[in-house]
């Protein structure tokens, strides 16, 4: 049995035989249907069926984890042409072909963060990555199976006693290494886990040692990463369509000192991601980092301001600061005064710090 089984994506022989799963699917139809907003029980039972052959009949040809991708991408692309005003990448003449990497990036969005990664590397001919999901994302089996398919590979997020959850990530931690190092095949992990709902791309030290977890007896930290070959990667959206969600989350965090997620709310948070309009994205791609200390905590800062520096801003976080310093009036920018009119004083000021921060 393979010892990476409950963890790892799909491989082509099993392709088929999920998508055939997908297609008839009904909770699939209902997502699909509901996140563009068609929301009568009555009239979607028959929207459904024609979803349902229409799949049937797109899946039929998709024999692979690249043929996927292939329709993945021009999945990507529609969402660029139809939620965006361009999508900009640089910094791919710092990669190698056929050599792996780990990515270490920042994270605003559940899924696109990866998949606009993937996008440029697919259509320039590298090797897409192995991306790092939550094992809170994969609640739904239709939602993992779909992550699975795009090479999304599970971290747990729980466990019924600390041993399993040692036991567990350091599984993850060795099916890291054997993808890079082994298998010659790249990894997407954030910096942190959840996203950056503050705007701080602050990278956990945590993150950094569960990596090294399967090695640390055999490697130093710092031979352990050199070898990993580290790639510092950097997104940023002009607009956030969950911006006010995350806002909300820190306001309720921040007056209760807790905040219960919704059923579905991360299910959600990626539809409203997808469809939402971003404006101007830009993603940014670093040079192989070499590592010197073995401090965690040092290293984690290193990667940190590798992000930062090479964060792009836009106007939305020019004038956020500016709005922040009282240099600029909330009305002066129209997004943010049609994005907060009926919000109070300190939630406006929790999502325009969003913006700011990274301007800061």
């Amino acid at each position: 049995m393979d010892k990476f089984e409950e963890i790892r994506p799909y491989y082509d022989h099993e392709v088929e035989s999920k998508l055939r799963e997908l297609a008839s699917n009904k909770k699939v139809i209902n997502a699909f249907l509901h996140s563009r907003g068609y929301h009568n029980t009555f009239l979607n039972s028959f929207l459904g069926l024609f979803l349902s052959f229409y799949l049937s009949r797109r899946f039929k040809k998709i024999k692979s984890i690249h043929q996927y991708q292939n329709m993945y991408e021009k999945i990507m692309e529609k969402i660029i042409k139809d939620t965006s005003s361009g999508f900009t990448y640089n910094g791919l003449e710092n990669l190698q072909e056929n050599t792996s990497y780990l990515f270490i990036s920042n994270h605003r969005d559940i899924t696109l963060d990866p998949a606009f990664l993937n996008l440029a590397l697919h259509k320039n001919d590298f090797s897409t990555v192995n991306i790092a999901v939550g094992s809170n994302l994969m609640d739904q089996k239709w939602a993992a199976d779909l992550m699975r398919l795009n090479k999304s590979f599970i971290i747990p997020r729980s466990g019924s006693s600390k041993r399993e959850i040692y036991q567990s990530l350091n599984l993850v931690s060795e099916f890291i290494f054997n993808k890079v190092k082994v298998e010659n095949e790249s990894i997407w992990i954030a910096q942190r886990e959840g996203r950056a709902k503050d705007g701080k791309d602050i990278t956990d030290p945590a993150i950094l040692k569960m990596i090294h977890l399967t090695k640390r007896k055999e490697l130093s930290f710092s031979d352990f990463f050199n070898q990993m070959r580290v790639i510092p990667v950097s997104i940023s959206y002009e607009f956030d369509p969950n911006d006010l969600n995350k806002a909300k989350e820190v306001y309720e965090t921040e007056v209760n000192g807790f905040y219960e997620k919704k059923e579905n709310e991360d299910l959600e948070s990626i539809s409203r991601g997808i469809s939402g309009f971003k404006g101007s994205v830009v993603l940014n791609i670093g040079n192989v980092m070499n590592f010197e200390s073995d401090s965690y905590e040092i290293v984690a800062e290193q990667i940190t301001n590798e992000i930062s520096n090479q964060f792009h801003n836009h106007p939305t976080n020019k004038d956020a600061l500016s709005i922040l310093n009282k240099d600029l009036k909330l009305e002066d920018n129209e997004y943010f005064s049609e994005r907060l009119k009926d919000e109070p004083d300190e939630l406006k000021s929790i999502l325009l710090n969003q913006y700011a921060n990274s301007a800061d």
